[in-house]
């Protein structure tokens, strides 16, 4: 019996390296970035490579010396004394001297390839600032004047430069197909560039913050499409049009177009809430002067493979939020942009203090803030984005419909203010007694799909 312990042990040993073998050929893993998609995780790529392969070699050599030192020297009975030696120089400047020179070959690539991704990146590169907020992303375009949240459009074939900034703790950027991550710090900017390869044209990518920022730190991704440069053209001249229903007259316009004060007309009544002064609901304005919706490039969401689709489930037990869907198609967009422009008279700080929807003024015909003083994601063409909240949700309306209700139970720790009527508010440990309804929460889904 105790020699069938052996043969068992190999048979077993072997049948779990062939389990092995055949998981390693499975279906490629889709966030792996052992790719070849960009010049920058080319780079890394056959640095691991040469590295894997180096160590691959001394490992194996150093195994085989062991087995055949154990095997030829191992303990022999009747066998005589081992020869008891001290020193030997010519052994010891050899096992100095390699280790040295393989060191060389490692260190040699890889400073070689540290140079390479720390470069400039050209001149002509897209230039993209990357904001890091608890929890979501912000994108902004300075070359095109375009503000978005949590969907990244690049297009293939040009070099990206990111500039990367916190609002608040450290984040880290990454999109691990595209390339390798990079801390993203509040007192410090970070930069990285890559150029997508010109076959990616119709791609989508996951990207994630990979450094611990809180609660909810598994819940901040976003989505990267790489795009043909005119589908990139299209798309952000889309991004910076005003919102579609904001009025098309400017406000320095309007300025340079205003009678004189003396005949000016009586200012409207203006509310106050938590010391901000906002103007009350006008009467809709008529259609000739607001912003029609406009067509831009969108990626199709039919083209997104479904490991980049949000799985997130909805909440469930304590944290469950019931809404009414039948609800859903009884939205009224106009009554829907009441409420976002000015829920000041149902006595809450209305929803652009924090989001900018470009196009609407609050204060003497000027938004409340910039993008710089932005609080939460830009709202201007929210419909055109697939996901929200941090690209943890699909932006259909039943869940978005549950995100205005209760933010903070769909996510945890969201800054977003609870809105529905009779939700518990986990950050003020409280009930609502005010608050919206399950039709006025329609309304707002309405509005916001609208904006195209």
């Amino acid at each position: 019996m105790p020699r069938k312990r052996p043969r068992r042990l190999a048979s077993a040993l072997i049948l779990v390296a062939g389990a092995l073998v055949v998981a390693a050929c499975g279906e490629k893993y889709p966030n792996s970035t052992f790719t070849h998609l960009t010049d920058f995780n080319t780079i890394i790529d056959g640095l691991w490579n040469r590295l894997l392969l180096l160590g691959t070699i001394v490992f194996v050599f150093v195994e085989v010396l062991l087995v055949f030192t154990l095997i030829k020297f191992r303990r022999r009975e009747g066998g005589p004394e081992p020869k008891q030696t001290h020193g030997n120089s010519t052994l010891e400047i050899t096992w100095t001297i390699v280790p040295a020179l393989i060191l060389v070959l490692i260190a040699v690539p890889t400073v070689k390839a540290i140079w390479q991704t720390e470069a400039k990146a050209s001149a002509n590169s897209l230039q993209v600032q990357v904001i890091g907020h608890q929890w979501w992303w912000e994108f902004r375009y300075p070359q095109y004047g375009v503000v978005t949240a949590n969907e990244l459009y690049l297009p293939a074939g040009r070099t990206v430069n990111f500039q990367l900034n916190s609002k608040d703790v450290i984040h880290s950027f990454w999109t691990p197909q595209l390339g390798g991550k990079r801390d993203v710090i509040a007192n410090r900017t970070n930069y990285i560039w890559y150029t997508p390869d010109s076959s990616l044209a119709g791609s989508v990518f996951n990207g994630f913050c990979t450094e611990y920022c809180g609660s909810s730190h598994a819940n901040m991704r976003f989505h990267v499409y790489t795009v043909a440069t005119a589908d990139f053209e299209s798309w952000a001249a889309h991004q910076k049009d005003q919102a579609a229903g904001s009025l098309l007259v400017a406000p320095a316009a309007a300025a340079a177009t205003a009678p004189a004060a003396a005949t000016a007309p009586a200012a409207p009544k203006v509310a106050s809430v938590a010391g901000i002064k906002v103007t009350p609901a006008q009467k809709p304005a008529p259609a000739s002067t607001v912003t029609p919706p406009s067509d831009g490039y969108v990626f199709p969401l039919d083209k997104m493979p479904a490991h980049t689709l949000p799985q997130t489930p909805m909440p469930v037990g304590d944290r469950e939020v019931k809404y009414d869907d039948s609800l859903l198609g009884q939205g009224d967009v106009a009554r829907g942009h009441d409420l976002v422009t000015n829920m000041a008279h149902m006595g809450d700080v209305p929803c652009l203090t924090c989001h900018i929807i470009k196009g609407e003024y609050m204060v003497g015909g000027k938004q409340m803030f910039n993008d710089d003083g932005a609080k939460a994601p830009n709202l201007t063409h929210f419909a055109t984005r697939h996901t929200f909240a941090g690209g943890i949700y699909k932006a259909d309306a039943p869940t978005l419909a549950r995100w205005v209700k209760n933010a903070e139970h769909m996510k945890p720790g969201s800054l977003m203010t609870t809105l529905g009527n009779g939700q518990y508010w986990p950050s003020m440990k409280q009930t609502r007694t005010t608050g919206l309804d399950d039709r006025q929460i329609a309304d707002i889904v309405a509005y916001l799909l609208s904006l195209k």
